[in-house]
């Protein structure tokens, strides 16, 4: 085994409903981002009256990106299954978030939804005005997000999209209803990620497992030959779903970059980190129980990342589930 190491404006109408879901958002934040022993919520605010512009609307179909809580608290995940993309990256305190990208089909429900990231901003330049699910952010970086090609919604934007569940303690316990965010899947067409698929390339290195450790966190893809797929490893205990349905990707890649200081804090100083996805670098490409090395490259914020063996030949996915784990470069 080898280690490797962002709404709208608020709406004018408030019901309720709404307003409570925000008072309980507000004291689900200052609980903490990560987990009850772990740093506070980078992105504690919610929206608030006065700092938000409306965002764009969608043009036509996109994907849905939804943040994921990826505490050991937050777990078993819902809807994870069901995501073609699966984004890992570092937050504060060395813990891991998630972000699932949704275009050929939608669970009924997905959560925990966490806080959004300054990184989160440059991830989905690649898709065409995507729509992002988070449950707020921090009060500095609100402008970004208005600023930004995408359609973000925040249980204040879209409070019958969101829940709080029953089964643990805020702020563990936000879901939501992708079907009132997006009445339908947009297709895989919507994937703009640069990503291709196809037959395995020659080569590659018989591998059993791959772990990819954070300071404070940890991912094992173990290959499974019954299933024909990777099974999820987090933080040392198996992946599962609250029903039952384990995230298990046909192909994972290791994607070394910069994880850099950003400009933003949460509220205990922590800063938080700034996964760099624009540029090019080293990677590993697992599937079919087997891993390659490669490259990938992704000039411009909105362009998709291409990855490719060294000598320049195109590395394809295999069909299924892809997750992308952001490593820090050496």
């Amino acid at each position: 085994m080898t280690t490797v190491g962002r709404g709208r404006g608020v709406r004018g109408r408030r019901t309720a409903t709404t307003a409570a879901l925000l008072a309980a958002l507000a004291t689900a934040a200052l609980a903490g981002c990560t987990g009850g022993n772990g740093p506070g919520d980078d992105g504690r605010g919610t929206d608030r009256d006065g700092h938000r512009t409306p965002s764009p609307g969608a043009t036509g179909p996109s994907v849905l990106a939804v943040k994921i809580d990826n505490a050991g608290s937050a777990r078993p995940h819902t809807g994870l299954d069901a995501a073609d993309v699966v984004y890992a990256e570092q937050v504060e305190g060395g813990l891991s978030r998630l972000m699932a990208v949704y275009a050929t089909r939608l669970p009924e429900v997905v959560g925990p939804v966490r806080s959004a990231r300054e990184s989160d901003l440059e991830l989905l330049r690649q898709f065409d005005r995507p729509t992002l699910a988070f449950s707020g952010a921090q009060t500095k970086l609100l402008p970004l997000i208005d600023r930004a090609p995408l359609r973000a919604e925040t249980p204040s934007d879209a409070a019958d999209a969101y829940f709080r569940g029953a089964d643990r303690p805020a702020p563990h316990n936000l879901y939501l209803r992708p079907g009132r965010l997006v009445p339908e899947a947009p297709g895989r067409a919507a994937l703009t990620t640069g990503f291709r698929y196809g037959p395995a390339p020659s080569g590659g290195t018989v591998t059993d497992s791959r772990t990819v450790r954070y300071p404070a966190a940890r991912f094992t893809f173990t290959w499974s030959d019954a299933r024909d797929r990777w099974l999820v490893g987090m933080d040392g205990g198996p992946a599962a779903t609250a029903d039952g349905r384990a995230p298990a990707p046909a192909t994972v890649v290791v994607q070394y970059v910069e994880v850099r200081e950003s400009a933003f804090r949460d509220f205990l100083g922590n800063n938080t980190p700034y996964t760099e996805t624009v540029g090019a670098g080293k990677a590993e490409v697992l599937r079919d129980g087997r891993s390659w090395e490669a490259r990938w490259k992704r000039p411009h914020a909105t362009d998709g990342t291409a990855f490719t063996t060294p000598d320049g030949n195109p590395v394809d996915f295999a069909e299924g589930q892809v997750w992308v784990v952001y490593a820090e470069a050496p």
